[in-house]
């Protein structure tokens, strides 16, 4: 089925598929808040992040405040970095439930098979979730992705640069999603939204 420009897979019947739920921890399961901290105000020391000779008295109260200002924006972003890897693995596991599923149906098998056309990919999964417009908090789904798929595991800030962190995060995100999305055989089609529903459960502890 062709909409426009894009492409979507045929699924038998009319009836509404529910896929498995999409569990994420929304909120950013940093456990010492004030640890990170600590390791911002080092990065900051380290990396000479405000370059001024010595002062004393007030100049060097307003270079303390730019040195906390500083860190706490560290911290803000490797929080939201956080968050998007949560996201990331979240949603890579719930592909792989998805896969499951529609392996054991009948009705849904042949939409993952690269050998008839129109078929759908992992990325396919991906654009169903913004399809479905899923409330994410902010959170940029592919960047999500982009970012799991680059790191097993959350790193310390300590491993950071304050480049990665304000410029470079969102671009190493992007070409490792789109590297990952087009590792399906072309041409990918779209899951029609109308026709999935998916649950997403917030799994952070209030």
């Amino acid at each position: 089925m062709i909409l426009g420009d894009r492409k979507f897979v045929e699924v038998p019947g009319s009836k509404t598929h529910e896929l498995p739920p999409l569990l994420v921890r929304m909120a950013p399961d940093v456990k010492r808040l004030d640890k990170v901290m600590e390791m911002a105000n080092t990065l900051i020391e380290k990396e000479d992040l405000i370059h001024l000779e010595p002062v004393t008295g007030e100049a060097q109260r307003d270079i303390e405040r730019r040195k906390m200002d500083l860190a706490i924006n560290l911290v803000e972003q490797y929080l939201e970095f956080v968050r998007h890897w949560q996201w990331g693995d979240s949603i890579l596991e719930w592909i792989r439930q998805c896969e499951t599923t529609f392996e054991a149906r009948i009705d849904l098998r042949n939409l993952l098979r690269a050998d008839i056309w129109p078929h759908a990919g992992r990325s396919s999964f991906v654009t169903l979730l913004e399809d479905k417009d899923v409330e994410t908090g902010g959170v940029g789904i592919e960047k999500a992705v982009g970012m799991r798929l680059t790191f097993r595991q959350p790193p310390p800030l300590r491993c950071f640069s304050n480049q990665f962190l304000f410029y470079l995060n969102s671009s190493v995100a992007n070409t490792a999603y789109s590297t990952w999305a087009n590792l399906s055989p072309a041409p990918v089609s779209a899951f029609p939204p109308e026709r999935f529903a998916v649950e997403v459960v917030n799994m952070s502890l209030d």
